[in-house]
């Protein structure tokens, strides 16, 4: 049976903008700067995660010495300069997914680990401003990601019950909230090799938005 679909719910980084390499670009340009080092392996690990555990993360490897403050302001700095200058890349497929669901009719919103400050600054630089009416941010809920009060708070929102939300995921956080709120989780793996529990626990892999667009096109016909 096909899912009966009423709302889409997108996660923000890694999913609909490629702010991640950024992120891990200057962090890793501010630990450098410290004189600590942070592996590509590890800034992928930390993928999908809330500030909170990130830091937690990223202190459990330098150790309680590290100076949270100071690397917050560097790494800061770094990724305002690396955006202003390249930008925000959108991911490819989303514009054409955001048509199909907008020729649907179906309610759609954003629900990201990022706080709401943030995630609204990176829609800017990205020409996306306005494009989401309802935005469930960190700031919403008491616990992110992979919890699923974000889920929660979103299916409310959008006033769609949460068995018939699709979430678009691209992190082992955001398909483990997905599934553990009830929505129908879609896994699209920000980078490779794919994180094997979110392949493990999500209703579907898609390599990218237009593979979604197409998957969704062709159950909505029915």
């Amino acid at each position: 049976m096909c899912p009966d679909f009423g709302a889409v719910i997108f996660d923000l980084d890694g999913l609909v903008l490629d702010t991640e390499t950024t992120y891990f670009a200057a962090w890793r340009q501010a630990a450098g700067k410290m004189g600590y080092q942070l592996s590509e392996p590890f800034c992928k690990s930390l993928s999908g995660l809330s500030y909170g555990a990130v830091t937690q993360k990223i202190i459990d490897l330098c150790g309680p010495d590290f100076d949270l403050e100071r690397f917050n302001r560097i790494s800061g700095d770094c990724w305002r300069t690396l955006v202003q200058t390249q930008g925000i890349e959108v991911k490819p497929g989303f514009h054409q997914l955001l048509e199909l669901i907008r020729r649907q009719t179906l309610p759609y919103c954003l629900a990201t680990n990022s706080r709401l400050t943030n995630a609204l600054a990176c829609l800017d630089l990205a020409g996306l401003t306005n494009i989401f009416e309802v935005i469930v941010a960190r700031d919403h809920v008491e616990y992110g990601k992979p919890a699923p009060d974000i889920f929660w708070v979103a299916s409310e929102r959008l006033g769609i019950d949460i068995s018939r939300c699709l979430a678009l995921e691209d992190s082992a956080a955001g398909v483990i909230g997905a599934t553990e709120a009830g929505a129908f989780s879609i896994f699209i793996p920000s980078s490779l090799p794919a994180d094997d529990e979110a392949t493990f626990r999500c209703d579907r892999q898609c390599p990218d938005l237009n593979e979604v667009a197409r998957w969704l096109q062709g159950n909505l016909a029915y």
